[in-house]
């Protein structure tokens, strides 16, 4: 496989400009979830160029590229698409400058502020590479490119649109994402990898009133504030200390006067953890602990609590895991390592469970060597190296697009037929 990949890899010095003119005009015109229609026009575009069949517009901006070369495994490569309401604040040349409505209706600055453009780009190069390399490997691949992952609906849209039926059945399932951990570098994880994350909301009822008679009130002030000490107890005190869990009370909202008691307090919260029973226990305790203190404060009626995001937590096969950190350990030697466990969240997992395909999902780095180093050094990667989601989150092009052109490679190689050389 390695001997294969490196011959295929040959290739890369032909398409690394293309990969990476497509990468700054991508970074420079971003398109939020389920918007990504010029992203993925363009992407047809090439894929049909290169020989793929192409089924477009699935769960409306999706895209789906199929090649089969010969009988063999299937292997399945997604990239996601979409971008952020953020305003850029990177100094790139190509830095987005970009606006658009959201779907509340709201005018947002966009930017790809979590590195999508650098999975689209290096996928792109991966299916160029792999259409020119015709007596390289036998099987069939599919590159899938996915509307609205920070929304976490795009996978759920694609499903519903009838991506099952309209994609071969993978042997197996491949996702990428860049992280702020210094470029060239690509590591992968057993077991569980990304977290689950819940985001809730919740409203407290109480009985407004004259803020100069308290007593004729149920201030959902104080029995918010009570909530969120309440609240913070489930990790710190329901959970072992070696059990992993996040929660965080990210809004809270009541009143408008500083003079009247509101009739009501919404609190806003988010939940990361990494397995169903830890997932489940603090779901039932932040139910069970706003209920109670809802009671203790004489409320009118229990509080409301809405679901407003989910997305499952992301858990690589063991076997996948292991065989694909084997062959990138021979491909990339000392670049290669086991990622940390990420309290990040993605719904890629959807999509193979839904095929029946086991599954993995790698990092690979994104900021300069030598300004990781320096902030290593320094004790400060926290405060000077840029997270994603930041508005000044800013991938090196190279050697992050050169990476993660190959880890696709690679990944490949490992499930498909190789010919003997």
């Amino acid at each position: 496989m390695t001997a294969a990949a490196d011959r295929i890899l040959q290739g890369l010095d032909d398409v690394r400009q293309q990969v990476e003119d497509f990468y700054r005009d991508l970074h420079a015109h971003p398109e939020l979830g389920l918007a990504e229609t010029r992203t993925s026009a363009r992407v047809a575009d090439r894929l049909r160029d290169w020989g793929y069949e192409v089924t477009d517009g699935i769960g409306g901006t999706g895209v789906c590229g199929v090649l089969k070369h010969g009988d063999g495994p299937t292997v399945l490569l997604r990239a996601d698409m979409d971008a952020l309401p953020v305003k850029e604040a990177t100094g790139l040349p190509y830095a987005s400058t970009a606006t658009t409505t959201d779907r509340s209706g709201n005018e947002v600055p966009v930017m790809h502020a979590c590195g999508h453009d650098v999975h689209v780009a290096c996928m792109l190069g991966f299916a160029r590479l792999m259409a020119e390399a015709e007596d390289g490997w036998q099987g069939t691949l599919v590159v899938l490119f996915q509307p609205s992952e920070e929304n976490g609906d795009g996978a759920e849209a694609m499903l519903s649109d009838g991506l099952a039926d309209r994609v071969p059945r993978p042997d197996v399932a491949f996702a990428q994402h860049v992280l702020p951990y210094p470029a060239g570098h690509v590591a992968v994880r057993p077991g569980a990898f990304l977290s689950a994350a819940d985001s809730l909301r919740v409203t407290l009822h109480g009985r407004g009133a004259h803020g100069s008679a308290p007593q004729a009130a149920v201030d959902p002030v104080v029995l918010a504030a009570m909530c969120v000490v309440r609240l913070q107890t489930i990790v710190s005190r329901e959970l072992a200390p070696t059990t992993s869990a996040v929660l965080t009370v990210g809004s809270i909202t009541a009143g408008s006067s500083p003079n009247v008691i509101s009739d009501s307090a919404v609190i806003e919260l988010n939940v990361r953890s990494y397995d169903d029973a830890t997932r489940t226990h603090v779901l039932d305790a932040i139910e069970r602990c706003v209920r109670a203190e809802s009671e203790a404060s004489g409320s009118p009626e229990a509080p409301t609590i809405e679901k407003l995001s989910e997305f499952p937590p992301t858990h690589n096969d063991a076997d996948v895991a292991k065989r694909l950190d084997e062959a990138f350990r021979a491909h990339f030697g000392d670049r290669a390592g086991t990622a940390e466990l990420q309290t990040a969240s993605e719904d890629f997992s959807e999509i193979p469970r839904a095929l029946g395909a086991p599954f993995c999902y790698w990092g690979i780095g994104g900021t300069d060597p030598d300004r990781y180093a320096e902030a290593e050094r320094k004790g400060t990667v926290n405060q000077d190296i840029p997270v994603n989601h930041s508005a000044a989150f800013a991938p090196v092009i190279q050697p992050t697009l050169d990476t993660g052109v190959s880890a696709l490679v690679v990944a490949a190689l490992t499930w498909l037929q190789v010919p003997e050389a």
